[in-house]
């Protein structure tokens, strides 16, 4: 007896055909969606946090944007003072730009970029007159970066003011935007304890930033690479015209912020301690900054922790660096002035 055979019958390849066929197309289609450009407003993002906007990266011709978070992040990589091209070497150090400005510049109460173009040229008491937001990031390589002005007509410049204006919320103007700065802290009515600060220090910031301050390079034989955790203090930290080299500053930040993953509404540290750590770290040793005399030309501008002379009071350098502060109605002026 023969087999019954199994025919296709015209009728179901005139209905199987066109389904496989749109079958094909659509799986065509998605593919060729995938690999097709994106336009701007369809630009593909850096992560964001739950707490801030994502920072929108947009493709440009010359890339600006892209470099801008490299050299950010990577700053050691590009500007430090080891690349192979000398004429690049503006860092005097291997920090980061984001070892302060947290998570890319987005965490908020650790002086974010979020809208930073849009608050700038400002008056600064340090320079004692409008300051553009050029002369603002040169202010960073010269003190927390411990080297030399980037030319403002650099594609380096250009690159990092393109970021930071990549930050702000739909290019909208907001003229205080939630998280600026740095917190604000109560400060004890006496002057920092820097035995407690030591102790403080131990038992919350050598985990990361190692028993001697020296912090943790990404690579032990290329410092050009930068640090997982920066130093703290010694001769590839930032120097003393820097803003995190005045007690009140650092005690804001590190109470936002420190142990590393604290989040400002849930601060791991107390106001004292905040307050007695910044004050040890401060009281380390750390580069000079020569000229830093002729800082606040009017003295009356300068900030009541800042460590060095001349002074419009007639207060102790001590307790400029120290406290008790005295001045407690006039912290405005501790905002952040790197």
């Amino acid at each position: 007896m023969q087999q019954k055979r199994d025919h296709w019958h015209p009728f179901r390849l005139k209905t199987v055909l066109p389904a496989g066929l749109l079958f094909a197309f659509v799986v065509a289609l998605l593919f060729f969606e995938h690999l097709r450009p994106h336009n701007s407003s369809q630009s593909p993002r850096i992560p964001g946090s739950l707490e801030s906007p994502a920072i929108r990266v947009v493709t440009t011709p010359d890339s600006l944007v892209q470099y801008g978070y490299k050299l950010l992040n990577y700053t050691a990589s590009f500007i430090g003072p080891n690349v192979s091209d000398t004429a690049m070497r503006f860092a005097g150090n291997n920090l980061a730009c984001v070892n302060c400005h947290l998570q890319s510049g987005r965490k908020l109460f650790s002086a974010p970029f979020i809208d930073v173009t849009h608050r700038y040229p400002k008056f600064m008491g340090r320079a004692n007159g409008l300051v553009t937001i050029e002369q603002r990031i040169n202010g960073c390589m010269q003190r927390s970066m411990n080297g030399k002005p980037l030319p403002v007509s650099s594609r380096e410049m250009k690159a990092i003011v393109a970021y930071f204006q990549s930050a702000s919320k739909d290019n909208q103007q907001i003229k205080t935007p939630t998280g600026t700065g740095f917190l604000s802290l109560n400060l004890p009515d006496r002057a920092a304890d820097l035995e407690h600060g030591n102790a403080v220090f131990k038992d919350k910031c050598v985990q990361c930033h190692g028993i001697n301050g020296s912090g943790l390079l990404r690579s032990a034989t290329d410092s050009s690479m930068g640090y997982i955790f920066p130093p703290l203090w010694g001769p590839d930290s930032f120097n003393q015209g820097a803003g995190m080299h005045r007690v009140i500053t650092a005690a804001r930040f590190i109470k936002g912020n420190m142990p590393f993953g604290t989040k400002y509404d849930h601060p791991q540290l107390t106001d004292a301690e905040a307050y007695d750590v910044a004050a040890y770290i401060n009281d380390q040793p750390r580069p000079d900054l020569p000229g830093k005399s002729h800082d606040y030309p009017d003295l009356t501008k300068k900030p009541i922790d800042c460590p060095y002379p001349p002074y419009a009071d007639t207060l102790s350098q001590q307790q400029h660096q120290f406290g008790p502060f005295v001045m407690k109605h006039n912290l405005s002026q501790a905002r952040h002035s790197d």
